[in-house]
């Protein structure tokens, strides 16, 4: 029974000392943050926010709608579309194109090593 506890805390301990060895991204400007999680999601609104543009229909109105994006941050720190789900294309390619305006920044590491992070998120626009 000893035994059985002492390997239970053993691989318990690993893993806890394996996802302390993981890092998010640091977007530029939150090098120095407490939260750098909390610093990258408010600088991802931001960016949402400065460089989002509506497209417009043949009617000249806005377009509107729903997407969600997958994307990956790099090893390098560079982001790459993967996918743009919505029911409007044009909805679709504007923000695809807004996602790719996101500047470089310092990749995720795992054990100490740079590592691609992949992100999915929706938007209403």
């Amino acid at each position: 029974m000893k035994r059985l506890l002492v390997i239970t805390c053993f691989l318990l301990g690993g893993i806890g000392f394996a996802q302390a060895q993981q890092t998010s991204p640091v977007w530029p400007g939150c090098e120095d943050s407490d939260n750098v999680k909390k610093c990258f999601n408010q600088k991802l609104s931001q960016h949402v926010r400065e460089n989002y543009v509506y497209p417009k229909n043949d009617a000249g109105e806005y377009v509107r709608g729903k997407v969600t994006v997958n994307f990956e941050i790099d090893e390098n720190g560079k982001v790459n579309v993967l996918e743009v789900k919505g029911k409007n294309q044009q909805v679709n390619a504007a923000a695809e194109k807004m996602i790719n305006k996101i500047p470089e920044m310092e990749p995720g590491t795992l054990q100490g090593k740079p590592d691609a992070r992949e992100f999915t998120v929706p938007f209403n626009f």
